[in-house]
């Protein structure tokens, strides 16, 4: 006789482990894309455009915000323990600027799980990343730069509001270019669980 208690225990375990390999998988694009984007010219000589928000924006879009923050800070750690040369300070704020980018929009379109959802939440990621980025680089900047904190300040408006929103508006239209298509190949594999949405068929990508 089967026994549904463990029928469903088992389709639990199962998607566990296909969520798993799938943000496994996600981790592994993102550092591969971080490490493209170092080949892109940098602003000021120390501002990089990061395009991996875009892979674990997708991450959050499937499996929630908390999955985003943890493929974050795993990329971020890695990141700071292979190539990089800012420290602990750097990866901080590497995880910082990630985590309000993805794990906002995340939040978001997890309420509202439509085309509009994304859109706002995606947009609200960048609002987010910018104010946090202007915080926290009034604060942390002087610190692992060994600037004055009057210099850094000056350069808050004329170079890091444009280059966040810049950066923001990027990963958001490539976030809404990629979305679809990529999970959509990823539940051909089986490694996402099909959509429950009936109007997602319908959806066009904004991007």
């Amino acid at each position: 006789m089967n026994d549904p208690t463990l029928a469903r225990s088992g389709a639990r375990s199962t998607l566990s482990t296909k969520a798993i390999t799938t943000l496994a998988m996600l981790t592994g694009i993102a550092y591969v894309v971080m490490l493209l984007s170092k080949a892109l010219p940098s602003v000021n000589g120390f501002l990089d455009f990061d395009f991996k928000d875009v892979i674990i924006c997708i991450g959050g879009f499937t499996f929630g915000p908390t999955a985003a923050a943890a493929v974050s800070v795993v990329v971020a750690l890695i990141e700071m323990l292979t190539i990089s040369t800012t420290g602990p300070i750097g990866m901080l704020m590497n995880v910082l600027a990630t985590v309000s980018f993805c794990c906002t929009a995340s939040f978001i379109y997890k309420k509202r799980h439509t085309m509009a959802g994304a859109v706002l939440g995606l947009s609200l990621g960048v609002a987010a990343l910018t104010v946090m980025m202007l915080l926290w680089n009034y604060f942390i900047t002087p610190l692992y730069m060994n600037t004055p904190r009057e210099v850094v300040a000056a350069m808050l408006v004329p170079v890091f509001l444009p280059f966040n929103l810049v950066k923001g508006g990027m990963n958001m239209a490539a976030t809404l270019l990629l979305y679809k298509p990529v999970v959509t190949a990823l539940r051909r594999t089986g490694l996402v669980p099909p959509s429950t949405s009936h109007g997602q068929s319908r959806r066009a990508s904004a991007g």
